[in-house]
């Protein structure tokens, strides 16, 4: 371990620490919440593990498409974006809530309600607690086995420079890609689409994936910018890498607009009138005004900003760009989720906050200690100095 990544280490115990304390504190308030009111509570820990989750989730899918394309600007985050792979495997022991919770969150799971409502009986053969549980292991194993299995090859191509490596980690990436595609398309489904089961959508999957791009790359764009402060990063890290990242979110963002839009469109065009009232509820009352606000901030501003190229390749200005993302990124889950039961407008439950505090604070203690075990700039890429000085 060099002297750079050792005083990096040391650096970043502090937040770390910090980071879980933060994260055990707020969760261990919540827990009067579970008491007391248990269906509020399950509603809000599923609002932050969500987005969290999301957050691991989109940061491996990005790591298989730097792998796949092999391009410059994931040699520079690859490090950041395996860490957050990893957290995956611990964020599965956050689910476990969600699962045990699931009679407090999703109507399909009680029979007395399916057996009243022939729209619950048409969909029972997908919509049931057995199945629900076996699809989440399903998941799980899979997002586990290939972050498992990507850090696996990059550890040891870090220790024996095999040029072979990096193939396997292309082709690795090719039918993991897909499969993330897939799985988390499903999750979307089942976590947050199924809690208005009378609802449904096939583009509702990929819009789900692409709003955790947004959040995910967002979030590697900030880690990106606090870690080019300090060596060895801010040795590696150059402004043209920063264009790239911004070009990354520009993309994520027109296709969140653009996949927002379609789905939007098709309803409204069919007159479809078992997807109508999904809308209809999120843009009246108080949620209008949330759905406004996405448009201008999760859209247009962000999207007039990462035109300016004084913006890309300025670290700092970039950083903020990322920032409104990443917290409109919260907004927008929360749009998405809250209307199911709180349809005449948000009532913002300190728990909903507390909770995504708290799981914040647990994923990035895990984050920041994943970091830590490896070194940040990869050892032995045979493309990573070519990416670097065609930077320069």
């Amino acid at each position: 371990m060099n002297s750079d990544h050792l005083s990096f280490m040391l650096e970043h115990s502090g937040p770390q620490k910090k980071a879980l304390v933060i994260g055990v504190v707020c969760l261990g308030v919540c827990v009067i919440e579970l008491i007391l009111h248990p269906v509020q509570f399950f509603r809000s820990y599923l609002f932050g593990e969500v987005f969290w989750l999301g957050i691991g989730l989109s940061c491996m899918g990005i790591l298989m498409l730097h792998h796949l394309v092999s391009g410059r600007w994931g040699f520079v985050i690859r490090r950041p974006l395996e860490a957050a792979s990893r957290t995956l495997a611990w964020m599965a022991i956050f689910f476990i809530p969600v699962v045990l919770g699931m009679h407090y969150l999703y109507i399909w799971s009680h029979p007395a309600a399916v057996a009243a409502d022939p729209a619950l009986q048409q969909k029972l053969f997908y919509l049931n607690p057995p199945f629900f549980v076996a699809r989440q292991v399903i998941y799980w194993v899979i997002w586990i086995a290939i972050a498992v299995l990507l850090s696996r090859l990059s550890a040891r191509q870090d220790e024996t420079a095999d040029p072979d490596l990096q193939r396997r980690m292309r082709n690795l990436s090719a039918p993991g890609i897909a499969l993330y595609g897939f799985t988390v398309s499903f999750a979307g489904f089942d976590w947050v689409m199924s809690l208005e089961p009378h609802f449904f959508s096939t583009i509702y999957g990929m819009q789900f994936v692409i709003t955790e791009a947004v959040g995910g790359m967002a979030f590697i764009t900030i880690v990106a910018y606090f870690l080019a402060r300090n060596e060895p990063m801010s040795e590696v890290i150059k402004p043209s890498q920063f264009h790239d990242f911004g070009n990354l979110l520009l993309v994520f963002t027109l296709l969140w607009a653009y996949l927002s839009f379609v789905e939007y469109l098709i309803i409204w065009s069919g007159n479809l009138q078992n997807e109508i009232p999904w809308y209809a509820t999120r843009t009246a009352h108080v949620w209008a005004g949330v759905a406004l606000g996405l448009v201008i901030f999760h859209f247009a501003v962000p999207f007039l900003l990462l035109l300016q190229r004084f913006v890309t390749f300025q670290k700092q200005y970039l950083a903020w760009v990322a920032g409104l993302l990443f917290v409109m990124s919260i907004v927008d889950l929360f749009w998405l989720l809250v209307p199911s039961y709180s349809p005449n407008g948000p009532q913002f439950h300190w728990s909903d906050w507390l909770a995504l505090i708290g799981l914040g604070g647990i994923f990035i203690a895990i984050f920041i200690a994943q970091l830590r075990k490896k070194p940040l700039v990869p050892l032995h890429d045979p493309t990573f100095a070519a990416g670097v000085l065609q930077h320069e």
